[in-house]
């Protein structure tokens, strides 16, 4: 009798697949800054399982705020949105050209979308009246409105990426706190009782109907045409 592939154990909700989301302390997003707040005070800075980098607690008079830290931060630091300094908020056409930033929002109110991993900062290269144009990681120069907000600065967690793993063990433990299944094996590699694609002969067919039952429908699912364009 076969077994279920990766997918229909997905599906079926097993923990080893699901995402550990009561461990994650919340969402750093600006949409959680009360109105009318212009500064804030950072209270603690506290590890977060499921991101590469901590997150900051801000207190704006009162009300809790998670947000992204950036380089350097330290408790007792002001957050504030009224000037283009290293750790504050300020929409892009308060940024003057040739600075980083950080948790960019691609249309304004959204709470920031771009640039959220460690270590990572955008860099802003043009103006114009209702738009800015970024400078991304990828070397991709991106058009955002001048309302939209977002972090001076750089990203905390720079260098994570620095120091290798070196063990298996070390690598899943990692992944599993960011609630990610890592070591995952080739399906030519397995048996073929385990995937259609499994056993010792090779070149079967990947293209499969739309109407094949599951644990059957794996490949190329339907696709429109087949070989090298």
């Amino acid at each position: 009798m076969g077994k279920n592939l990766i997918q229909q154990r997905r599906g079926k909700g097993n923990p080893r697949y699901r995402s550990p989301s009561h461990r994650f302390p919340g969402l750093a997003t600006y949409d959680n800054i009360p109105k009318g707040a212009t500064s804030g005070i950072v209270t603690k800075i506290i590890d977060a399982p499921g991101k590469t980098l901590p997150l900051a607690e801000v207190d704006y008079n009162g009300t809790k705020v998670l947000h992204l830290p950036n380089q350097g931060i330290s408790v007792g630091q002001t957050i504030s949105m009224s000037s283009a300094e290293e750790g504050n908020i300020v929409t892009l056409k308060e940024i003057p050209e040739g600075t980083r930033i950080y948790n960019i929002e691609l249309t304004p109110g959204d709470g920031g979308r771009l640039c959220r991993s460690s270590g990572t900062f955008a860099v802003v290269v043009a103006r114009e009246e209702k738009k800015v144009v970024v400078l991304m990681p990828s070397k991709k120069k991106k058009e955002i409105p001048a309302d939209c907000r977002a972090t001076v600065g750089t990203t905390a967690g720079a260098g994570r990426i620095d120091k290798p793993f070196m063990k298996a063990g070390n690598k899943y433990h990692a992944m599993k706190a960011l609630g990610k299944f890592t070591a995952k094996t080739s399906a030519t590699n397995k048996n073929a009782v385990q995937h259609p694609f499994g056993g010792k002969n090779f070149g079967k067919h990947k293209t499969v109907s739309r109407n094949r039952p599951p644990g059957r429908k794996v490949g190329s699912l339907a696709p429109r045409r087949t070989g090298k364009k």
